[in-house]
């Protein structure tokens, strides 16, 4: 099968297209014939060598696909071979073929394409765990999350609408403003010439935000946790300004805050099959009706692996990133 190489790793330009064995599958798992594969942050940290892969894992880039099961170990039930789905892989996602729990896997929704649906898995994956497990968002909440012109932030921002709550976000420049505001966000502040924190803190008053997601950390840090309201929840999932920062912690104690974190891709096995399960009964139907869309930023062919990581360390992408594998 073709493949994306990052050898021993370093800038976008280490990627190459090469040839390779197709991933032999095991008990409980799926082959899956790669139609698209999406592109994520955390792919960029891999290629790095910041982000290595769990040690059972494949060691080629990619978190989430979607295509055609090509075969499936003999004790799988749920699939059969030529079913079309989207899942979220260990790794192995850059490849014509890869090996998936089928626990991971989940059926297309209905009325989007195998791009769109390579789209899906990591970032829902991500917000559902994160801000309606870990954040308990609730209905008639208040709801921050940064940087909402990105995958993980027009996820968020439909989500946090779909179930009720009033969002905000942060985004770089007037396109990403008009672009989140399509989305129903319902306070879109540019960061890049606004003080967001001031002007949340104007806009909500007294009342603050319940529940923030957040990946810049650093100075983000104690901004989110002055933000937040009683009994507010800081979700943290990455920390591209730093995962240090001065901080005055009183505010955790004085109004009962809680600042939790984690990281998708170590978590076992079942925990992501019981994501997978609370997507499928609570957000696939959102999709069958219409009510939550994907945007794709770009499609590149699966050689174009290094143009595709530059644009999203560019962050000047509103969407999802996504490679065409075949």
């Amino acid at each position: 099968m073709k493949y994306i190489n990052h050898g021993k790793g370093g800038p976008a330009s280490c990627m190459t297209l090469q040839d390779g064995p197709v991933p032999q599958i095991k008990p409980g798992e799926a082959l899956i014939e790669v139609a698209f594969a999406g592109v994520n942050r955390p792919d960029i940290f891999q290629r790095m060598g910041a982000y290595p892969p769990p040690p059972d894992a494949s060691p080629i880039l990619g978190l989430e696909v979607a295509g055609r099961i090509a075969a499936v170990a003999d004790d799988v039930t749920e699939w059969t071979s030529g079913d079309s789905v989207c899942a979220l892989v260990p790794g192995g996602g850059y490849a014509e073929y890869c090996a998936v729990p089928v626990l991971h896997c989940l059926p297309v929704p209905r009325g989007l394409s195998l791009a769109e649906a390579s789209a899906l898995p990591e970032n829902y994956f991500t917000v559902w765990s994160n801000v309606f497990e870990r954040g308990a968002l609730k209905p008639g909440e208040n709801f921050l999350v940064h940087g909402g012109a990105g995958g993980i932030g027009h996820t968020a921002i439909q989500l946090a609408k779909a179930f009720g709550a009033s969002v905000f976000t942060t985004v770089a420049g007037a396109v990403q403003v008009e672009a989140v505001k399509k989305l129903g966000v319902d306070v879109a502040l540019d960061y890049t010439t606004q003080d967001w924190a001031k002007e949340i803190e104007s806009l909500t008053g007294k009342r603050g935000i319940d529940c923030i997601l957040d990946f810049v950390g650093g100075p983000y840090i104690q901004k989110n946790l002055s933000l937040l309201t009683r009994n507010g929840r800081l979700v943290q999932i990455a920390f591209l300004q730093g995962a240090k920062a001065t901080l005055d912690c009183l505010p955790i104690l004085t109004k009962n805050l809680t600042f939790a974190g984690s990281m998708l891709r170590p978590r076992s096995l079942e925990e992501k099959a019981s994501i997978a399960r609370a997507l499928f009964k609570n957000v696939w139907p959102l999709f069958d009706a219409g009510k939550l869309q994907v945007l794709i930023s770009a499609v590149f062919e699966l050689a174009e692996a290094a143009q595709a990581h530059t644009l999203m360390e560019s962050a000047a992408h509103i969407g999802k990133i996504v490679l065409k594998v075949r």
